[in-house]
């Protein structure tokens, strides 16, 4: 991996957050995802890549087919190369994670939630754009709500710096003259379908993401990005890493295993997936819902009729400080594993898996010693077309692959998958 930037420590501050306001936030979050904003999704930025290749003869027949170099495991619509060299370290901020990204030349260094929900870079929300030679004002507006949140301010190009050896030059980001919601953090890095940002920058059809400009500037050689994030028992843990173009394989244990997007919306608007989900051997939540893998959600997000189900089996009780289920020690010894089933391939969720770190409870507003679970409502009945969201916990255990060239998602174990850290 190369020399990475590494985070400042705004990991303190994020991890101030109360549960309540932890869940309020992704039960909102959630609710305006289902609200389905973006009907088309991945799947059509590779009917235009198919389009454009057609019109000049090749000039991007890589990103829509194969890729080369190194693959690992099977591809719905392709393979990604494994990556040695395009890592970016990132902090775990104990909600989510951030990464500190140079903007300009020379650049201002930012802190930036990392998130696969949405698709819009910017910068400003804290500290200050600081303009420098390469700074081009687009003179165009952009407004992106985030439904706990919202941005709006002034397009511009501009250097954009992930590491050493990651580059991008001009590369759109927004400007914030105003933020709400971002009291911790300077903005966003935005990592999702690149169809997220159409109608957010008046005079613009779509904002190419970071992964899509590393990608048409040959800085990789894949239109995708790994994530790999571990559990921790420790505040603002450097313990993350985004592999822009390829997968880390030190990273994982086996196979990447890939699915295509789902085509039921709205989660297809999104990096969404079809799965099962199961309590232990017997008891099953959902059975072939939609839903997403999300860096932007805190918790295991799913159905209010799964969760219910979930509660019963597992006999814990709602948690009126925190809102979240909590067990007694008794309770977690008889805790049976999550099995998510996506694309034929089952993936345990261990009864660890399922705890928040108990060393880490008084980030919730929680008490020392109590057991508090990851899973949350929803807030909304299965059959809507987005039936659950698997993120930060769940992708703790689980390296991700986010691959926009094959319109497709990839998930692996990984030495942390079975950890006991809680």
């Amino acid at each position: 991996m190369s020399a990475a930037i590494r985070s400042v420590p705004f990991a303190s501050r994020v991890v101030g957050k109360h549960a309540q306001e932890i869940l309020t936030r992704d039960r909102t979050r959630a609710q305006k995802l289902i609200a389905g904003l973006h009907p088309h999704g991945p799947r059509h930025i590779l009917e235009e890549r198919s389009r454009r290749h057609h019109h000049h003869h090749g000039h991007v027949s890589h990103a829509a087919g194969g890729t080369t170099g190194g693959t690992t495991g099977s591809a719905a619509g392709g393979s990604v190369p494994t990556s040695s060299d395009a890592g970016v370290d990132v902090t775990d901020a104990g909600v989510t994670y951030t990464a500190a990204v140079g903007v300009g030349s020379p650049a201002t260094q930012y802190t930036l939630l990392i998130d696969t929900g949405s698709s819009n870079t910017w910068v400003g929300a804290q500290t200050k754009y600081v303009k420098t030679g390469t700074s081009k004002s687009t003179n165009e507006k952009v407004n992106v709500s985030y439904g706990s949140g919202s941005f709006s301010g002034t397009e511009f190009t501009d250097t954009v710096t992930l590491a050493p050896g990651l580059v991008i030059q001009g590369q759109s980001i927004g400007v914030a003259s105003t933020a709400q919601g971002f009291d911790d953090v300077d903005g966003i890095l935005g990592i999702g379908p690149v169809d997220l940002t159409s109608g957010t920058v008046s005079g613009t059809d779509m904002v190419p993401t970071v992964t899509d400009n590393l990608f048409s500037q040959g800085t990789i050689v894949s239109d995708s990005i790994g994530i790999s994030y571990e559990p921790t028992t420790t505040e603002g843990a450097i313990n993350g890493e985004l592999d822009f173009g390829g997968v880390d394989e030190s990273k994982i244990t086996g196979e990447v295993n890939f699915v295509p997007i789902t085509s039921t919306q709205p989660a297809g608007s999104y990096w969404g997936i079809d799965q099962d989900l199961s309590y232990g051997d017997s008891k099953t939540l959902l059975t072939s819902s939609s839903g997403i893998v999300d860096t932007g959600t805190t918790l295991l997000m799913i159905a209010t009729d799964a969760f219910q189900a979930y509660q019963k089996a597992t006999g814990a009780t709602m948690d009126e400080t925190t809102g979240l289920l909590t067990i007694t020690e008794a309770q977690f010894e008889k805790l049976q594993s999550l099995f998510f089933t996506i694309g034929g391939t089952q993936y345990e969720f261990t009864a660890n898996a399922q705890i928040w770190p108990r060393a880490l409870n008084s980030t919730l507003g929680g008490k020392e010693g109590k057991i508090y679970l990851v899973t949350a409502d929803m807030g909304s009945p299965s059959g809507q077309g987005l039936d659950f969201i698997n993120g930060f916990a769940f992708l703790q255990r689980f390296y991700s692959v986010f691959d926009t060239g094959n319109t497709q998602v990839g998930l692996a174990n990984t030495p942390f998958t079975d950890a006991t850290t809680n």
